[in-house]
Parts: structure tokens; sequence; C-alpha cells
């Protein structure tokens, strides 16, 4: 690790510094020279150094200017130094003259549940995603129903995405260490998703879950009834009890009762 770049906590920065971690995440992204890939977060290059040997050329996102300034000494990288969350996906998508995007990143953990709805609004130019997040992170978005870790996280973004939990990384491969574990999730876009509002989906599943020990009847069956909804759900259940699939019906027979919602198919942020 250069020691010459201080970690800085608002930024959450823990470095990737296991060698042997490394190319496992660089075998489970399997990058080909030519595609068009977008680092989020690459820090002191750890990650990028590899993957821009395979790839040839590779844009990164990152915040901190001072390692910025630094990877723009590298003439294969394009450095995008911006919040990840102000980023337009699309557009850089459009600038590097590509369809669709392969990202990858180390996220901060303190911003990763925001990171990953950002970029659900961006899905159809990606073309997958592996991420680096705290373990439970990747728990709760892998998660299936009837277990405690199953929730708002996981029922949106298994509607967008296939997800596998590819690879668990200790604290010891950081420097410094975090005082979580960690895990590498692969993240693909599901070629024919549900036709659903995102913005009522991510509104309806939040109320479904905004008191998750409770009986459905308690929040979703009221939310419901003030949407208007006549139709069948079985609201004697817990949230944690109902299928993606389920809430995804549901959130399009209440889309077809109410007037179309507008703006960009996006989620807002959540700290679930």
């Amino acid at each position: 690790m250069d020691r010459t770049h201080r970690p800085r906590k608002r930024f959450g920065q823990h470095f990737l510094a296991d060698l042997s971690v490394v190319d496992a995440i660089v075998r489970a992204i399997g990058p080909k020279p030519g595609q068009a890939m977008v680092e989020i977060g690459p820090g002191l290059a750890a990650l990028t150094q590899p993957l821009v040997e395979r790839l040839g050329r590779l844009a990164v996102i990152e915040l901190d200017r001072d390692l910025a300034a630094r990877l723009r000494r590298h003439p294969q990288l394009d450095v995008v130094e911006s919040d990840v969350l102000q980023v337009d996906f699309a557009a850089l998508a459009a600038r590097l003259g590509a369809e669709r995007l392969r990202v990858a990143g180390n996220l901060p953990y303190n911003i990763s549940t925001p990171i990953l709805f950002h970029l659900l609004g961006y899905v159809g130019v990606v073309e997958d995603q592996h991420f680096m997040l705290q373990k439970e992170v990747v728990d709760r978005m892998v998660a299936r129903p009837s277990t405690a870790d199953y929730g708002r996280l996981s029922v949106m973004l298994q509607w967008r995405y296939e997800m596998e939990d590819v690879l668990f990384v200790p604290p010891s491969a950081f420097e410094p260490p975090p005082k979580v574990d960690s895990a590498v999730v692969r993240m693909v876009p599901r070629s024919e998703p549900a036709a659903v509002d995102p913005a009522l989906l991510s509104e309806l599943v939040q109320v479904a879950f905004s008191q998750r020990r409770k009986l459905l009847r308690h929040t979703l069956g009221r939310w419901l009834a003030g949407q208007g909804f006549a139709g069948e759900f079985d609201v004697q259940r817990r949230a944690e009890e109902v299928a993606v699939g389920e809430y995804v019906r549901l959130a399009q027979e209440v889309q077809k009762k109410g007037p179309a919602r507008r703006g960009r198919p996006g989620c807002p942020p959540s700290r679930e």
C-alpha cells in the first residue's frame, strides 16, 4: 500500500491490499479486451491496474481529488472526478461510445445502498455489476423470503437483477482493516423484468417493511385502502413472507387504478 496517502474517514476509505483477493475478484469479473468498464472508487488502484491491463482502457470514478490527480497520470484511464451519486451513467456510456457498461468497484460502505439505488435508475445501460460491499448488505441483497435479511433492498434489487454472492473477504484484506466482513456480489440485469413503475414499487415496499414485525394489515393494508385498491391481497402476513413477484404484481394492480407517475425510472435512496 502507498503510505503517502492517508485514508480519509469522511470518504469511507479502506484500501484493498491482499493481492490474492484482488486476483479472485478479477477472475470473477472476467474482463475482456475492448469492453467498456467503469470502476467506482479506484482508490490506490489495487483493482484498477489488473483491470486496465486486461481491458486496454478503463473509466474510473473517484471523489478524492488527490487520488484522482494520481489516476490521471495513467494514460489508459478516463478519470471522472465526481461523487458517484451525481454521475449520469447513460451520458457516461454515450461518452465512452458504448451501448452498455460493465461496472465494478469497492463501494464506500457508508453510502453503498444509495449507490445501488442510483445505479438502478440506469440499469438499461448496464451489462453487469461486481461490487465489494459490507457482507451484511450483500446478505440482504440476495436474501430469500421468510428470512431475517429479506427486506426492501432484497425486493427492489431482485426485481431487476439476478444476483450472486461470489466471494467472502475478511477485514485483514484491507488497509486499514474495517470492523466488518466484506463480500463481492455479482449483479446481472434481468433481460425481461416485470414492467412496473419503480417509484410506486419502492413506495409500496417501503410501507410494507416499515413495521416488519406487524401484520401487513397495519401498514400496507391501510396504504392500499388509501390508494383505492379493492383487489385481493392477503394482508394477514408479515412483509418478509411476501415474495418479490407478489410485490411486483401488487404494484402493477395499484398502478392500473391510479394516475401514471412521472420521473426518471429510479428509486429514492434507502438506509436499509
